[in-house]
């Protein structure tokens, strides 16, 4: 027996299995793939290292000097050698020495809830192993591409981005099925390793973001060589041989070696046991906000992660994993519950500041609302624009340097809401505008935020500038 069983070992469950050990609680975790989970080894680290070699020759060759001394050109086997070495070359023999180092039992095989505070283990010997909890079972199976219901796609075997990520040889062509996050990025990332890439997308893309985001990153890609074609439909796909066929609802068509499925995730809860305890297979869970499953009154069952389906990025996981594991260690020691916004056992940046960032070419960092997200949440807004390329410190970072900001200030209380910013390099810039928005920081008060000079920081006075004098 033990205080809390967590379900799922990757970032999430890792961050509620560490947090409750901290807390005094004795924690099993199960997985039944590599610990370290999808971030590690087919998401957030690989796609990176695919894409930070060729982010670095482009800034390069956009420099006099540095542009002289570039000779060669992308050398396609070191990338994916540098991707290897982040993912352990697909081996969690690390992450498995420190769940040992905190204290935390690691129970391979695939981990169902089968009643009150119990789950079962399967083995892939067959055998079975019934773990029960005192306190909490937790949640934290993340989510798997989503593949949409397409005339031949399941049969095409297409990719999804656990395949693009991971990799081995580059296909002459790939064609690319969504105009999200993974899309773009993998479609920059494919772009610079040598593939013809086609990326198709229902509507335009980053639809989520600023409609700027969206326009920047599509001129870029179609720059790169990328041809992009929004608001289209896919009727079929058919592979013959080694050639995919996309048939599109313009009576075009797109051949491709390969095709990457990338229009959404959907919850890994379909075998977890959710029926057990009341709950429909294959749901997201909803949580309250220090992340209890609503439905199951009892208040032992938690999900964390993307599968609750509150914010799906790794970093918002790992944050609601930390206000998870306190909260559990809370409760089983009869210590207060800080569940008021902003406490320590509740995910509140998860409703107002989510930042992101899309590791394309230009990049787009973001926080908080859109203006038009802000305007249906009915807040009184005024969004506020500077082109970033007139910003002394971001012609110096490169030659024709092109990008914009956007604030969107809350009228009423003179408060960010939401920040935007697109172009080369700006990802680090991101955690100011965070810090301001959870900080509910007065636009009087970041007069004083003096930014240094000459830096691509120099925008946030550019646009305080822009917004005019305080009433």
């Amino acid at each position: 027996m033990y205080d809390v069983v967590v379900i799922g070992a990757g970032p999430v469950g890792e961050n509620v299995a560490d947090r409750a050990v901290r807390g005094g609680l004795s924690v099993a975790i199960v997985e039944s793939e590599l610990v370290g989970g999808e971030c590690s080894y087919w998401a957030c680290m690989p796609s990176k290292a695919l894409l930070r070699s060729a982010s670095a020759l482009r800034a390069a060759r956009q420099l006099p000097g540095a542009r002289e001394a570039v000779t060669g050109t992308l050398d396609v086997a070191a990338v994916l050698g540098r991707r290897d070495e982040f993912t352990s070359h697909w081996k969690d023999d690390g992450q498995v020495e420190w769940l040992e180092s905190a204290g935390i039992d690691l129970v391979r095989g695939h981990g169902r809830v089968a009643g009150d505070r119990v789950v079962e283990v399967s083995h892939e010997s067959g055998e079975v192993t019934t773990l029960t909890a005192r306190h909490a079972v937790v949640i934290a199976t993340g989510t798997a591409a989503l593949l949409p219901d397409i005339p031949g796609l399941r049969e095409a075997e297409p990719w999804t981005s656990r395949e693009a990520t991971s990799v081995k040889d580059i296909p002459a062509r790939l064609a690319i099925l969504g105009g999200g996050v993974v899309g773009v990025e993998m479609a920059t990332a494919y772009a610079s390793l040598g593939s013809s890439v086609t990326l198709l997308a229902r509507g335009g893309l980053l639809g989520q973001a600023e409609p700027f985001a969206g326009e920047l990153v599509s001129a870029a890609l179609r720059e790169s060589g990328v041809d992009v074609r929004t608001s289209v439909q896919v009727q079929s796909v058919e592979r013959s041989g080694a050639v995919v066929r996309i048939s599109l609802g313009d009576g075009e068509t797109v051949e491709a070696e390969e095709v990457l499925v990338a229009v959404g995730r959907t919850p890994r809860t379909g075998d977890v046991g959710l029926e057990t305890v009341g709950l429909k297979p294959g749901d997201w869970l909803e949580v309250d906000d220090t992340l209890r499953v609503s439905a199951v009154p009892e208040g032992w069952l938690y999900a964390a992660g993307d599968v609750n389906h509150r914010a799906l990025l790794t970093h918002q996981g790992k944050y609601q994993a930390r206000a998870a594991g306190d909260v559990i260690a809370a409760r089983a020691q009869g210590e207060p519950v800080q569940d008021g916004p902003w406490g320590a056992h509740v995910a509140t940046a998860d409703h107002r500041a989510v930042p992101q960032v899309v590791f394309t070419d230009p990049e787009v960092a973001s926080v908080g609302l859109t203006a038009a997200a802000a305007e249906q949440a009915g807040y009184r807004v005024r969004a506020v624009d500077y082109e970033v390329g007139s910003v002394a410190g971001a012609s110096l970072h490169a030659d024709g340097y092109q990008g914009r900001a956007r604030m969107v200030v809350d009228e009423d209380r003179k408060v960010l809401l939401g920040f935007t910013i697109v172009g080369p390099d700006v990802a680090e810039l991101l955690h100011a505008a965070t810090i301001a928005i959870v900080g509910e920081v007065p636009l009087a008060r970041l007069w004083h935020a003096v930014p240094s000079y000459p830096t691509i920081s120099e925008v946030w006075l550019r646009l305080l500038e822009a917004y005019g004098k305080l009433e």
